[in-house]
């Protein structure tokens, strides 16, 4: 039987989960009410739209998991040993970095936390070696259910299939701890990481954005509306989710002004990471030159298992799949072909990050 399954951890869920929906439901009686049109001459759509209300919301004890917090590694374990001397070349960059007091900004997908690396995540985050740790709102997702219920990941064949995927009760808390996180001023990382630390979550211990959130880094959170399951529930206010969103946009940017000399990290994002890192590095460095500074000496790493060819300090051709590996040519071409190095590190993130943290040890 899984954990969240049996008579001790029901019986936390419903002495827990009671106090933070009167938690969450207190702060929904203070939330200001979004008006219903936000600009003078709006029109409501002439189209039909979902009805929400509708929704049949499921509880998490129903669920089968795929991980569960037995999945998680250990400080130490070295599940996959990989032997790249690339490794040891990021490492030193990101020692240097700290040295020169320059941005180390990590970029993760959310298959880091699925694999069991929350507790490596965390160790860089405390020992102050990266900066900000930018995650999609999977990551999120995952991170708020492995601190709750210690188990995380459903079988998405299995449940499209009843339509059951996503319609999870309790990991829609998000949805209310991000509304109260802004209407506060907090990014949506931000909100996350403050409501999980200062909770009673049984498992909170391996929460990356609570840890991010206590040692004072930040964890931004880059959606896409309508990307992840807490999207499609009746509590989802885009309006607040996606400003703080974009306030943690603009807190990620914020680092990457001090890039020079520094290191940017990218595990398995190959979409949101490179996109919102390159839009980023256009307004970092467009305030940079006014100001008479440049923004050109880092090192930038890519740690995935897409097999690349040629030459990887120029762009692959258009007429190549690589062309549209977004990693590639933004990452370790584009933004580091005017004075920046960059590497390419193949491995599973089971062996990469270990021996990443092996490595700065």
């Amino acid at each position: 039987m899984l954990p969240f399954l049996n008579s001790q951890s029901r019986t936390i869920r419903h002495c827990f989960g009671a106090k933070l929906r009167d938690g969450l439901q207190s702060m929904k009686k203070h939330l200001p009410k979004p008006p219903r049109r936000r600009y003078l001459g709006a029109m409501e759509s002439k189209y039909e739209q979902f009805d929400r209300s509708k929704l049949n919301v499921l509880s998490l004890d129903d669920r089968k998991n795929l991980v569960s917090i037995d999945d998680l590694l250990a400080i130490g374990d070295l599940p996959m040993p990989i032997d790249n001397a690339d490794i040891d070349a990021v490492a030193a960059a990101i020692e240097a970095a700290n040295e020169r007091n320059a941005s180390v900004v990590l970029m993760i997908g959310a298959h880091t936390i699925k694999q069991g690396l929350s507790r490596y995540l965390i160790d860089f985050i405390r020992r102050g070696l990266i900066s900000v740790i930018a995650c999609n709102g999977a990551c999120a997702i995952h991170d708020y259910e492995l601190a709750r219920i210690g188990a995380t990941s459903e079988s998405v064949a299995e449940n499209i299939t009843a339509g059951k995927f996503g319609m999870w009760e309790q990991t829609a808390e998000l949805n209310d701890i991000v509304t109260a996180g802004n209407a506060e001023g907090l990014g949506f990382g931000e909100s996350v990481g403050r409501a999980i630390s200062q909770s009673q979550l049984p498992h909170k211990d391996i929460s990356v954005f609570a840890a991010a959130w206590e040692a004072g880094v930040p964890a931004t959170v880059h959606i896409g509306i309508g990307h992840d399951i807490i999207h499609q529930h009746p509590n989802f206010n885009p309006a607040a989710a996606g400003e703080a969103s974009y306030r943690d946009f603009l807190i990620y940017t914020r680092v990457i002004e001090n890039l020079e000399g520094g290191v940017v990290l990218c595990f398995g994002t190959a979409v949101m990471g490179p996109e919102v890192y390159l839009k980023a590095l256009s307004m970092a460095r467009n305030v940079a030159s006014s100001e008479g500074q440049e923004i050109r000496n880092f090192t930038s790493a890519v740690f995935d298992l897409v097999g690349l060819s040629g030459d990887l300090n120029t762009e692959a051709p258009k007429d190549t799949p690589e062309y549209y590996y977004r990693p590639f040519k933004t990452i370790l071409v584009r933004t580091v072909r005017d004075g920046g190095k960059s590497f390419y590190i193949r491995g599973d993130h089971l062996a990469t990050i270990p021996a990443l943290h092996h490595a700065l040890t």
